[in-house]
């Protein structure tokens, strides 16, 4: 049964035109039968040219999608989100293709864009030693190559819709595909009825000498689409990048898969910026830098997931935490602490051990009790408010605490720094009225981005998480509509760019998160500000309001850096370890040129760390090239050189990073300069 575009052939014997109208509100007259690739050619050539697919009425088609009278249309492009998208789509559907005929007897799984790119997940067939194969580099140059081909071959991407019965027919021998037809994975198809299945065919020139699927010559899948006209129409900016396993569904239980990720763009010329870009990331991956500059490691004895600091990753740290203490102070908040494991009736109290349990380590049988190692600072900052009466004069009651939690993740998901198992935030609760809620919200929103303008951040958007599926979460609809338009009239406020993520949120209530962008473009969501109507409720919290009567407090959740742990390998990877100056371990090295010169030396240091600088001397046992490159492999802001003219006129020769040197400084006039650069970067954010 291959239902196709239903309205592909109804043709009236009579053509009349019917009204269109576009993303302006103006309306277009078209003939009936016009199909949105037509449209586009109608309103102008490069817009045909560039025209990827369309979305009517909110809906996403193909170019030869036949239009119907009163349609709203948007022509997506090949530059814009969705147009990429779509190219990724197709491309993914292109390398699946490309690896069934290379690979016999293999099957697939899902394959999706993401991103900057896309991936698929395979079962090949198992080999001698009776275990499933693997991709080697050299498969995925074959891969390319064929993709290469079926591009140039122009095939199709034909949309079509088969019962269940039939497609489970087609599928037979790929069961992956079988249980999505079943329903028992996430199902990617879509369909216009109740048992009925969408799929995407590449009809090719030449059929297989092995066909995969039970009728078709070639290549199909289950897929909603769309998808671009043609194998040829704006795919070929591709590069498969790497091969890995990966878990059916990410269970380990589950079969494990060859994984094969490649990244597509819209033009060779945005490739190739993105290969640059990935070539800078990996010189700036926080891991490798962690190593080099000898600031952290992740001994294996420790176990995944988990850091010890050297000497100079901590005092960067230290210097990172020292500054959110000194803000927060002067921000109005209050110091707290609490203990790393609690009684687990405090997270049944909290709602975390029915909606995040996945997410918590295994108990631990106590004297008098089961306990956890805390995934969340809140429970403990509601005891802390519910400790005694409260009062509507003290709120807003901004709680804070710089408190390590501890969140299971699965190993394969671990990344440095990144995704840990555990870390501390910079973690803020604040409880106050509903009314002060709007501008509570939208003063976290400036001390948020002042804190990490200071950290040299200056591009910002955000994402606004709206409510997951109701059965995971708590509250009332009004609630979390009144939580959302809070959120929302703040960002607004504050003019700050968003999309709205929707079902992102919390299973107690809506988030902002506060994304950046770094030295090489990439976006990292650092900060959220988590609205939460909920568990003030569930633990009990109340204040005395000025009617004389017992109210709720609204809780807003608030980390900053996100963890510091992360957002330290954030900032490692923007600055490529050459952290500003405020924020390096070490500021100023002095260099003695011979080793009568090293007394000098040490007065110099001396006299800046007197100032309240960081500064070392690396004495002349060996030869000075040799210390100078030291230090700038480093990455040390400044490199003092002295001898015989600077110690008679106590002066310093100035080697800054990334700049030209100067001689014969005074000692005086440099240190100034040095401590005025430090105010400058802490002060101008403010």
């Amino acid at each position: 049964m291959h239902f196709g575009n239903h309205k592909a052939n109804a043709y009236a014997s009579e053509m009349a035109d019917i009204t269109i109208t576009l993303p302006d509100q103006s309306k277009r007259e078209v003939p009936e039968g016009t199909t949105i690739g037509a449209l586009a050619a109608s309103i102008g050539r490069g817009l045909a040219k560039a025209a990827v697919i369309g979305n009517v009425n909110g809906t996403e088609r193909d170019l030869n999608w036949v239009l119907d009278d009163g349609d709203v249309v948007e022509i997506v492009t090949s530059n814009s989100e969705r147009g990429l998208y779509t190219i990724r789509h197709s491309t993914t559907h292109v390398m699946a293709q490309a690896v069934l005929e290379l690979f016999p007897g293999s099957t697939f799984a899902i394959g999706p864009p993401v991103e900057d790119g896309f991936y698929y997940d395979f079962e090949l067939p198992v080999g001698s030693d009776g275990k499933p194969g693997t991709f080697v580099p050299e498969d995925l140059e074959r891969i390319e190559t064929r993709m290469r081909e079926i591009m140039a071959e122009t095939q199709p991407f034909v949309r079509d819709e088969l019962n269940e019965q039939e497609a489970r027919k087609v599928f037979a021998g790929h069961r992956f595909k079988l249980e999505i037809i079943d329903g028992e994975a996430d199902d990617p198809t879509s369909a216009t009825e109740p048992g009925v299945v969408r799929t995407y065919e590449n009809p090719p020139s030449q059929p297989w000498q092995t066909p995969c699927f039970d009728g078709y010559p070639g290549f199909i899948d289950l897929c909603r689409g769309p998808h671009v006209p043609t194998t040829k129409d704006f795919l070929g900016h591709f590069k498969l990048m790497r091969a890995t396993g990966a878990y059916w569904r990410g269970d380990e239980k589950n079969p494990m898969l060859q994984r094969i990720y490649g990244t597509a763009w819209a033009s060779k010329a945005d490739l190739e910026a993105h290969l640059h870009r990935l070539e800078e990331a990996a010189k700036r991956d926080h891991r490798r830098l962690a190593v080099d500059l000898d600031l952290l490691s992740f001994p294996d004895e420790l176990g995944g997931g988990l850091a010890v600091w050297h000497p100079k990753g901590a005092l960067v740290r230290k210097l990172m935490e020292d500054y959110s203490r000194q803000r927060h102070h002067e921000g109005g908040y209050e110091f707290v602490y609490t203990p790393n494991i609690a009684n687990g009736k405090l997270f049944e109290a909290s709602g975390h051990l029915g909606f995040y349990a996945d997410g918590m380590y295994p108990p631990m049988e106590m004297d008098n009790g089961v306990y956890y190692p805390k995934p969340m600072n809140c429970p403990g900052h509601n005891l802390i408010f519910g400790a005694r009466q409260r009062s509507y004069r003290e709120l807003p009651l901004r709680l804070f605490e710089l408190g390590t939690v501890y969140r299971y993740e699965r190993s394969g998901t671990l990344h440095g720094l990144m995704r840990i198992r555990g870390f501390t935030q910079d973690d803020s609760h604040i409880y106050c009225t509903p009314e002060q809620a709007h501008d509570e919200i939208r003063g976290l929103l400036n001390f948020v981005l002042s804190v990490l303008r200071a950290f040299g951040f200056t591009d910002f958007e955000a994402n606004l998480s709206t409510r997951p599926a109701k059965a995971e979460t708590v509250g009332t609809d009004e609630g979390w509509a009144q939580a959302t338009d809070n959120l929302r009239s703040a960002l607004e406020a504050e003019e700050l760019a968003y999309e709205v993520d929707e079902g992102g949120g919390a299973f107690y209530g809506p988030k902002i998160d506060v994304k950046v962008r770094d030295a090489i473009g990439r976006s990292w969501q650092l900060s959220t500000i988590q609205y939460d109507f909920n568990m003030a409720t569930r633990m009990g919290l109340e204040y005395i309001g000025e009617d004389g009567a017992r109210h709720t407090p609204i809780m807003l959740h608030r980390a900053l850096f996100g963890s510091v742990e992360r957002f330290f390998g954030v900032l490692l990877e923007h600055y490529a370890g050459a952290f500003p100056t405020w924020l390096a371990p070490t500021q100023v090295r002095v260099l003695p040129v011979r080793d009568d010169h090293d007394p000098y030396a040490y007065e110099v240091a001396d006299e800046l760390r007197a100032l309240g600088l960081r500064a070392d001397v690396i004495e002349a046992s060996e030869k000075l090239g040799n210390r100078i490159r030291k230090a700038k492999g480093e990455k040390i802001p400044y490199v003092l050189v002295v001898g015989d003219d600077d110690v008679a006129a106590r002066t310093v020769g100035v080697n800054p990073r990334g700049g030209e040197v100067d001689r014969g400084v005074p000692l005086d006039t440099f240190a100034q300069r040095v401590v005025d650069e430090v105010d400058d970067q802490l002060h101008a954010a403010r």
